[in-house]
């Protein structure tokens, strides 16, 4: 496994995990009719722009298994300025779950977090209905510190979430990757 920061050239892969992702996680937060249409061309605008335009204040590393994408994280490096750095996306396809690939894509996250901004902290936004990714999160040292509705989502609907942070990053890293 190799993990490596994204490129123009991960734009489809990203965007066709990512609705992938959505459709099987995120029912009843996300309005089906969204979810059962055409979400892979929503996602492949937003990581059009993400990719191709310049920005020093984001990273995307994805996970790359002999040459397919299989997972990837995006962060937004000065989101909040109490919470820091926004952990938008965390994804791993499906077949490779339960493999590590989560743990090293937040390592990989926060040791280019911890070089490009070191007195920042790192959240997320994860939905209340998601007990496995609270479960994962929980193991990995994150504290929920609030809840509050979030939404609207791509194609409408709201659901109840909680913010998970981590004050000091570092904890995130691992070793030997």
């Amino acid at each position: 496994m190799e993990y490596r920061t994204a490129t123009p050239s991960d734009i489809e892969a990203i965007a066709g995990l990512h609705a992938e992702s959505w459709r099987r996680n995120y029912r009843g937060a996300f309005a089906d009719s969204y979810l059962d249409g055409d979400v892979y061309t929503d996602r492949l605008a937003v990581w059009r722009d993400r990719l191709t335009l310049p920005d020093s204040n984001n990273y995307t590393v994805v996970a790359d298994l002999d040459g397919v994408v299989v997972g990837f994280a995006h962060t937004i490096f000065d989101d909040d300025p109490t919470w820091g750095a926004l952990l938008d996306n965390l994804h791993a396809a499906h077949y490779v779950k339960r493999q590590g690939i989560g743990t090293s894509l937040m390592s990989e996250t926060a040791r280019a977090l911890v070089e490009e901004r070191p007195a920042r902290g790192l959240y997320l936004w994860v939905l209340e209905q998601n007990t496995p990714a609270q479960a994962f999160y929980d193991a990995r040292g994150g504290k929920a510190v609030g809840h509050e509705t979030g939404g609207p989502f791509p194609g409408g609907g709201t659901a109840p979430s909680i913010r998970y942070a981590w004050p000091d990053p570092r904890i995130l890293i691992v070793q030997g990757l």
